[in-house]
């Protein structure tokens, strides 16, 4: 993994061989080199090992996504603010499963350093909601459905919403 200054850094020293390249008449070449500098742009903003992490997740692989997330040293300076959230947001979903006092830390985290898409704030919402019920605190659950709910604007939380409001119900 490279740090984040240096993925521009590449990145902008090939636009400026590839611009070399086309002024000296190779201009197959230059194209080739501002568009491969598009790469080292691309993974500046979404950053590779997170991307690696989302994927073993999303094969329900924890142990593979906890070994990325490892592979990630000194989050605060290698990653940009939205990627530290992105960061948080995957560790407060891996441990949701095993410790909620921690998972609870990590998604308040990754919601104030912010997430790009409003639907995984809305499932960060929901989860910390989940914990604030299971720990008996209901207007703070009530408010977090809430606003996941209207966070969640294709619906695809519908049906855990309701069935969290089915459970405080009880409460």
């Amino acid at each position: 993994m490279f740090h984040k200054n240096f993925k521009l850094i590449i990145a902008g020293l090939l636009i400026a061989f590839g611009i070399f390249q086309i002024v000296e008449g190779f201009i197959g070449n230059g194209i080739a080199l501002i568009l491969f500098s598009g790469i080292f742009i691309f993974i500046y903003f979404k950053n590779e090992m997170i991307l690696l992490a989302f994927l073993r997740l999303r094969k329900q692989d924890f142990e593979g996504t906890r070994k990325w997330l490892d592979r990630i040293k000194n989050p605060e300076t290698a990653l940009t603010q939205k990627q530290q959230g992105y960061f948080n947001y995957i560790h407060g979903l891996l441990l949701s499963q095993t410790n909620m006092t921690k998972a609870e830390k990590y998604f308040k985290k990754a919601i104030k350093l912010g997430l790009s898409m409003q639907q995984d704030l809305a499932m960060a919402k929901l989860n910390l909601a989940g914990i604030a019920m299971t720990k008996r605190r209901k207007r703070e659950a009530q408010l977090l459905l809430k606003e996941a709910k209207s966070l969640d604007k294709n619906g695809m939380l519908n049906e855990q919403i309701q069935m969290m409001k089915k459970q405080m119900k009880r409460f």
